[in-house]
């Protein structure tokens, strides 16, 4: 039997605002995206324009795995749940921490790990070739894009100023990481941008 675990390509997956932000400021547990940082997801929800839509079921069809930071984690898990972001299609999620969760729904789809290399070994092996989703935070985004772990990179650009926030490419390494256009779209809700990272 062949091991495909190698072929997963790792893909970083966010939307952002136009002046670098995931999420706004006045953070808490009821707005974890800061006051009016939903609109980030606007695009998500647009029933105007097909190609957002389409988009998202194309990259959910071709999702194997997913690893997440445990403050990303602990901010959703209320809307997660058991099944975890992708709901009924239960796609694994390694949430990267260094204590396990008191409280763990059960039957869950998360595996908690600690270091980015482990939860990549292990989510890797999970999604069996198919592709492995970074999705965030911007600690957890930082650390694979600086370690050299990340294939491509793909940003939903939506068109908003916060002026404050999260600032997504805060803290990277001191050379220039190269990357190369794959595919830009344009709708009215956000320019998903797509990068091949070049190593």
């Amino acid at each position: 039997m062949t091991n495909n675990s190698t072929k997963s390509k790792v893909v970083f997956d966010i939307s952002m605002s136009l002046d670098g932000f995931i999420a706004a400021s006045n953070r808490s547990a009821d707005e974890p995206m800061g006051a009016g940082g939903e609109r980030l997801h606007g695009w998500v929800m647009d029933d105007e324009d097909s190609r957002n839509r389409k988009l998202l079921e194309e990259a959910g069809n071709g999702l194997g795995a997913v690893i997440t930071g445990r403050v990303t984690y602990d901010d959703s898990l209320r809307w997660w749940g058991a099944n975890g972001p992708t709901g009924p299609a239960r796609i694994p999620v390694f949430v990267l921490t260094h204590q396990t969760p008191e409280n763990v729904p059960e039957n869950s789809v998360y595996t908690y790990v600690n270091g980015i290399e482990s939860a990549l070994e292990q989510a890797k092996k999970a999604a069996n070739g198919k592709v492995v989703s970074v999705m965030g935070g911007a600690d957890t985004a930082q650390q694979f894009i600086a370690a050299g772990l990340v294939d491509e990179i793909s940003i939903h650009l939506v068109p908003v100023l916060f002026g404050e926030g999260i600032p997504l490419f805060e803290k990277l390494r001191d050379e220039h990481i190269l990357l190369e256009p794959v595919t830009i779209m344009d709708t009215s809700k956000a320019i998903h941008l797509q990068y091949r990272v070049l190593k």
